[in-house]
């Protein structure tokens, strides 16, 4: 297994930088499949005959798995390089798929957990963090461009999955056609076997295409000093172990669970909730199944662009007055939208849409941030232990969401009144968010490395 090493991925004298950004989205759209889980969310609660938080458990298992395994094995990466990790990351992930067929199959919701929540999750972690300290070494000169690539695969991932999982349970399940129709839990269990396979080879593909630059290579016209001249910018490092201890990894860590946990609650529900938002008092919606389908597939292109083109501007702006535009205007668009998000399906898809592209821009901004305040050195642990606040926020933004939906009534009879707790209170949170990115300053020099040491590890894992 040699071939896996950091060592066999050095990339040769010439290697053209933009090859890379394919490799990494081949993980990032296949483990981007988690945002769309609300595809076959009501088929799942009723095969299982189990409430919309029962079923949202799962989705919260794999979050909070993806952030406790980019926390404890974010150096492991760092170390290894990227190809084992995405090795592994593959393996992970596809039997997360296998053990919660077998789980749906068998009607054990349990395995379902195991499998798609705490196997599956693993999977996310390790394949989420594997490419971004790569492509961050890449493009030392425009780090936000390259966390937008990195991580924009992954937003992108429902536009893919969303329409392809819907088409494959229509054809898994013979009833199909009829009104109102719901997936079997059959045509579910074998929508998890189709798409295990498929991630697999394509995630073998990133796997085997990756590179990492070699060392003291930097792009042709690149001056690191030009980086000091930019607010919070640093051209120091601070260890994974140290930046745990400083007061701006806490205040990146509010901000990114604040940001997370007001749009997963829209990504994890986004198939029942534009229906929700428009149904009669006869208890009809004007929206259908396969119209609900599409708007999580423009979801994710909100999600993608988002992370793409946000996390680019931070280039020119800055991270500080990008999130500041995530959490100060996010927050006035979310007031708008549970109080007049159900007057014009056009205005809550609108509305709906620049939200979620606040939210993938986030994530993608957030190494870039992390880059900017504590150096390259180990940002890719820094990243992986920043994470826990996704963790955090798997568990927060579905749970708010789902308690109080489950309060206010069975599930295919809510109303867009039934969203509205939950919706301001994701204003609430959006704000606190605003107040700590408002507190982030630069890191305290005590907490960086030894200059000559800070280097000589850089250049020894570049």
């Amino acid at each position: 297994m040699s071939w896996l090493d950091r060592d066999h991925t050095i990339a040769p004298p010439g290697f053209n930088r933009w090859l890379i950004p394919p490799a990494a989205l081949a993980v990032h759209l296949c483990i981007g499949q988690a945002y769309a889980t609300s595809v076959y969310k009501t088929a799942l609660t009723a095969h299982f005959d189990a409430t919309l938080t029962q079923i949202g458990i799962i989705f919260s298992i794999a979050i909070v798995m993806l952030g406790l395994s980019a926390a404890v094995l974010g150096t492991w990466v760092d170390h290894n390089g990227p190809r084992k990790a995405m090795f592994t990351s593959a393996l992970f992930w596809t039997s997360g798929f296998l053990v919660g067929a077998l789980g749906i199959f068998t009607n054990q919701l349990w395995l379902v957990y195991l499998g798609y929540g705490f196997i599956g999750g693993i999977g996310l972690g390790i394949g989420y963090i594997s490419p971004v300290s790569t492509l961050i070494k890449w493009f030392p000169d425009r780090p936000g461009l390259a966390t937008g690539m990195a991580i924009m695969g992954f937003g992108g991932g429902a536009l893919i999955a969303s329409p392809l999982s819907t088409q494959l349970l229509r054809m898994y399940d013979p009833n199909s056609g009829a009104e109102g129709w719901v997936a079997s839990g059959d045509a579910v269990g074998k929508l998890f076997l189709t798409l295990a396979v498929l991630y697999f080879i394509y995630m073998m593909f990133g796997a085997f295409t990756i590179k990492v630059p070699a060392d003291g290579w930097k792009p042709d016209g690149f001056d690191p000093s030009q980086l000091k001249s930019k607010p919070l910018v640093t051209t120091d490092n601070v260890s994974a172990a140290n930046a745990i201890k400083t007061r701006q990894f806490w205040l990146v860590w509010i901000v990114l669970f604040c940001n997370v946990t007001a749009g997963i609650g829209i990504l994890e529900q986004a198939s029942p909730m534009i229906q929700d938002f428009f149904r009669g008092a006869d208890g009809t919606t004007a929206v259908t199944v396969a119209v609900a389908g599409g708007f999580v597939g423009l979801l994710s292109i909100g999600n993608m662009g988002g992370r793409f083109i946000w996390s680019t501007t931070s280039d020119i702006i800055g991270r500080k007055r990008i999130y500041m535009v995530y959490l100060g205007v996010g927050a006035a668009l979310y007031l708008v939208l549970a109080l007049a998000g159900s007057s014009t399906t056009l205005l809550f898809v609108v509305l709906a849409f620049v939200i979620i592209s606040f939210y993938g821009g986030g994530f993608a901004t957030v190494p870039a941030y992390l880059r900017d305040l504590f150096g390259t050195y180990e940002v890719g642990a820094i990243h992986g232990r920043l994470l826990t606040a996704w963790s955090a926020a798997g568990i927060a933004g579905p749970l708010i969401v789902n308690a109080f939906l489950d309060s206010q009534g069975t599930p295919g009879e809510l109303t867009a009144g039934a969203y509205q707790p939950a919706l301001l209170t994701m204003v609430g949170l959006l704000i606190v968010g605003f107040i700590a990115n408002l507190l982030i300053k630069p890191v305290d020099p005590r907490f960086h490395e030894p200059v000559r040491d800070a280097q000589r590890e850089s250049v020894r894992e570049a």
